[in-house]
């Protein structure tokens, strides 16, 4: 289901991600010719295929994998989603993240406030909610919107328990 882009499939890269929307990212429309320069410069080496029956359904990029808390950029496409993809893609990574690197001791996740179904993903994957963001996220109309930051630590993962920040740590 998860199988790393290959160098030599920039070009289909380039076609899926501008081949539609992508409405909770802070640029909607992905141009094809900024892709491929993008490829050309290494942004897309940590990034994965996500493949149903064959079929290219979404990606997975990770980056900052050189920090102890490195984050991801997951994708799917409009016709794939709500099929439990968005879940299996992110239990996958975190899965690889902690466990090809050990230096890794957690694993960030952003998102716009609105985008519902990603914070449920993040919930049910085991990330927790450490902050929100007043209007921090612009859109391509021009508006600010709140977003939502995330996160899973090592102890979490391995020992299958939820801790949560302290928010009632002030006077």
């Amino acid at each position: 289901m998860f199988r790393r882009v290959e160098a030599g499939e920039g070009e289909a890269l380039a076609d899926f991600l501008a081949g539609e929307p992508w409405p909770f990212h802070v640029h909607t429309a992905v141009e094809r010719a900024d892709v491929l320069e993008r490829v050309k410069a290494g942004y897309y080496d940590e990034t994965y295929w996500i493949e149903v029956a064959g079929e290219r359904a979404g990606i997975v990029r990770l980056f900052d994998l050189q920090d102890e808390t490195p984050m991801f950029d997951l994708r799917v496409s409009e016709r794939h989603r709500g099929r439990g993809l968005g879940r299996a893609a992110v239990r996958w990574l975190t899965d690889e993240v902690f466990g090809e690197h050990p230096h890794v001791e957690r694993i960030e996740a952003t998102t716009r406030q609105d985008n519902l179904a990603m914070r449920r993903v993040l919930k049910q994957c085991g990330y927790v909610k450490e902050a929100h963001y007043r209007r921090a996220w612009p859109d391509g109309d021009g508006r600010r919107l709140d977003s939502v930051g995330y996160a899973v630590i090592r102890h979490d993962w391995q020992t299958g328990e939820t801790t949560v920040p302290d928010f009632h740590d002030e006077d």
